[in-house]
């Protein structure tokens, strides 16, 4: 490297504030609201909302400088007014240029980084083309009197010699990514950043300028609910609304509105069509009743919404209902649930010129008055530092109050999106943007912590893990004696609840036949359960089947769990027989009944399991028993249904009545599976989606049907008698 560049690179870093380090004894600051230093630096701010509150956490815009000068003179470099980013409009990162290896990094030597900040020269090996030199080249050889004459001016291409030259305006370029977000999108390489805890998300929002604040918990479709967050509106301090009609719609708390939305996204992953996705919606609410615990029974749940941004669906009514709403919107949930595309989708652009009507009252709750150039900032940089028009701080602009909540882009129109990226972790820190000239913004939080199985799973196979488009599964036939393997290192074995002897179900060839269907993005392999063992736990000799765990899983690997399959699905699989415009058979009447269940992959998707039990061994004779008896008990202990029809009133009333009349309620004898997976871990169930149904393949129409040979046979037998005839 010459002297020249290495005096141009080292200015280059004193301009910029390369050479600035970070204390010892502090962790760097430019990341999500997790990444706080350990000590507090202003201990007289505290909290107002809260009496029991911790010291504030302060947030830093750049490390420290150091003392170290260089004494070599600067080389000449040409000046410019721009100034980087305050943040990556990516990742949320705030600007920094000391750790390569960190968010919000930018490397001054990068093309885009000095394009945008105008330091980059023309090179002068390339040609210029002059235009109108070539014009004036070719009026050379043409009479242009005689065209004029005609009434044709070719004078008129030529510029006027006279005026001056009109200034051109400089081109203004798009904000670069940080190096990280560039890698993530070019290279798709990068390193996932500490999740924040709740509490954190919870002080952020707690930050907020406006009066209006709603809350869009954003819930993954592949394997929901797993990612729902149980007591988020308990520790957001954000009331739902009840059953109760008498209650109040809105309840405004320390004069805020906080209120809340779930929102299913990538439901395309559900089913192919929007209306099939729109008839589970009874299902969803259901199962997220359920998941929501002892609050689910009592809260209205007409908050729901599925919607998909890669089909665009439902995404513009949703779009709207943030205008309509205005004020601050919170994408809140886990990591890699889609919060970064499904905020592309919904963000309401191009309303930058809205005029808001005289009688709407301002959305903003405490507005903040201006404070003076000299207010104390957490820094200890000096003063020629600070005057610096190369620094990505504005020196002259307010410091904002808020330690916690960083500044809102500038609003445009079209303004820049967060990176979408499969790598769990990829926001950094809250992205603001404000939309409809001071309306509302949408802010995009960092995702919680979602799962740690990709840290069993080999570096090189953990973009698998992830469900990028709908799945269309292949039937397993999972017979006695045999498991399921999803990527080697999760295996599901179908048995029967062992626990008394006289409890197990038996049929007339002493097993029965599972069905499986897995909507993961994982491979599946069915094979026999001791060779099953021997792949998931890595043993010596075990079979050449894939396994994507890393070498040792299989020491960790536990059971997670007996399922039952307890939910009924016999009128969503009998297909015509139980159809009213069909045979209309009641599933009582049926000698069998068909049993499901859906085993959940935290992160990854599900796995459909349903089998055919006959009736009499799921409920099996009692000495002495008739059949008029054995059909009382199953009305009075019926199986578990996806008929999500309210119960009749008196259904509870006449349970108590049977109760006191002596009948004991008999258990059924369901079917189990057994599960496994590193640590015994990452595993969870739901009723039935029955999701083959929807997504089960298509039977091959187009090819041409086979001849019928009963022409072919007439004439043959024609011929044949002619030809006898003729003898």
């Amino acid at each position: 490297m010459s002297s020249g560049r290495v005096l141009s690179l080292r200015w280059l870093g004193r301009v910029f504030n390369i050479e600035r380090r970070t204390a010892p004894s502090e962790l760097p600051l430019y990341l999500c609201p997790a990444f706080r230093s350990l000590s507090v630096e202003n201990t007289t701010l505290r909290r107002q909302c809260r009496p029991s509150a911790r010291p504030v956490q302060l947030r830093r815009l750049h490390t420290e400088a150091s003392a170290s000068v260089s004494a070599e003179p600067a080389p000449v470099v040409k000046q410019t007014s721009k100034t980087l980013p305050l943040q990556c409009h990516g990742c949320g990162a705030l600007s920094q240029t000391v750790a390569p290896n960190e968010a919000g990094y930018y490397d001054l030597s990068r093309k885009a980084v000095r394009k945008y900040l105008g330091l980059l020269e023309e090179s002068n090996n390339t040609p210029v083309t002059n235009t109108d030199e070539i014009v004036e080249q070719a009026l050379q050889s043409v009479d242009v009197e005689a065209l004029e004459q005609q009434g044709i001016n070719l004078k008129a291409l030529l510029p006027e010699r006279d005026t001056p030259s009109a200034t051109t305006v400089p081109e203004t370029y798009k904000p670069p990514l940080c190096d990280r977000c560039h890698n993530l999108i070019h290279h798709s390489a990068g390193n996932s950043i500490y999740h924040p805890s709740i509490e954190s998300l919870r002080d952020t929002i707690e930050e907020t300028p406006y009066k209006h604040n709603h809350v869009y918990h954003v819930l993954d479709a592949a394997d929901f609910p797993m990612s729902l967050l149980p007591r988020l509106h308990s520790l957001l301090d954000i009331p739902l609304r009840t059953q109760n009609r008498r209650a109040k719609p809105v309840k405004y708390q320390h004069g805020r509105l906080m209120e809340m939305s779930f929102i299913i996204s990538r439901s395309d992953l559900l089913a192919p069509r929007k209306e099939q996705v729109d008839s589970l919606m009874p299902y969803l609410k259901e199962t997220l009743r359920e998941a929501l615990g002892r609050v689910g029974g009592r809260v209205r749940l007409g908050n729901v919404h599925c919607v998909s941004a890669k089909r665009s669906w439902w995404t513009k009514e949703l779009k709207e209902q943030i205008w309509k709403r205005a004020g601050a919107g919170w994408m809140v949930g886990k990591a890699n649930v889609g919060k970064s595309q499904l905020f592309e989708a919904i963000y309401p652009k191009g309303r930058m010129d809205w005029e808001a009507p005289k009688q709407q009252i301002s959305v903003k709750m405490f507005p903040k008055p201006e404070q003076p150039a000299t207010s104390s900032a957490p820094s200890s940089g000096s003063h020629e530092d600070d005057a610096n028009p190369f620094l990505p701080v504005n020196p002259n602009a307010p410091v904002p109050e808020s330690p916690l909540l960083p500044p809102p882009q500038p609003e445009t129109n079209y303004p820049p999106m967060p990176v979408v990226s499969p790598l769990p972790g990829t926001t950094a820190s809250p992205i603001r943007v404000p939309f409809g000239s001071g309306r509302g913004e949408l802010i995009d939080l960092p995702g919680l912590a979602r799962s740690d199985l990709e840290y069993h799973i080999r570096p090189e196979h953990r973009p698998d893990l992830i469900m990028k488009s709908r799945i269309v599964p292949t039937q397993q036939v999972l017979k006695p004696g045999q498991s399921l393997l999803l990527g080697g290192f999760i295996r599901i074995t179908p048995r029967f609840d062992h626990s008394d002897a006289d409890n197990v179900a038996e049929t007339d060839d002493n097993g029965l036949v599972f069905l499986a269907y897995g909507f993961t993005p994982l491979e599946a392999h069915t094979t026999a359960t001791d060779k099953a063992v021997a792949v998931q736990t890595q043993a010596e000799g075990a079979p050449r089947v894939r396994n994507i765990a890393l070498p040792g899983t299989g020491d960790r690997i536990a059971h997670a769990g007996a399922f039952q399959l307890r939910y009924d699905v016999t009128r969503a699989r009998t297909g015509p027989l139980t159809r009213k415009e069909a045979v209309g058979l009641k599933v009582d009447r049926l000698p069998y009944r068909v049993l499901g269940i859906d085993i959940l992959v935290e992160g990854v998707g599900w796995v459909e399991v349903a089998v055919q039990v006959r009736t009499k061994h799921l409920f099996p004779n009692e000495d002495g028993d008739g059949e008029q008896q054995q059909q009382q008990r199953r009305q009075q202990q019926p199986l578990q249904t996806l008929d999500l029809r309210p119960e009749p009133v008196n259904a509870e009333k006449k349970k108590e009545k049977g109760r006191k009349g002596g009948e004991e309620e008999v258990e059924p004898k369901w079917p189990v599976i057994d599960v496994y997976s590193p640590e015994g871990r990452f595993i969870g169930y739901r009723p039935p989606m029955n999701a083959w149904v929807l997504n089960k393949p298509k039977k091959d129409t187009k090819s041409r049907p086979r001849k019928s040979m009963k022409g072919v046979k007439k004439v043959m037998k024609k011929m044949r008698r002619e030809r006898e005839g003729n003898e």
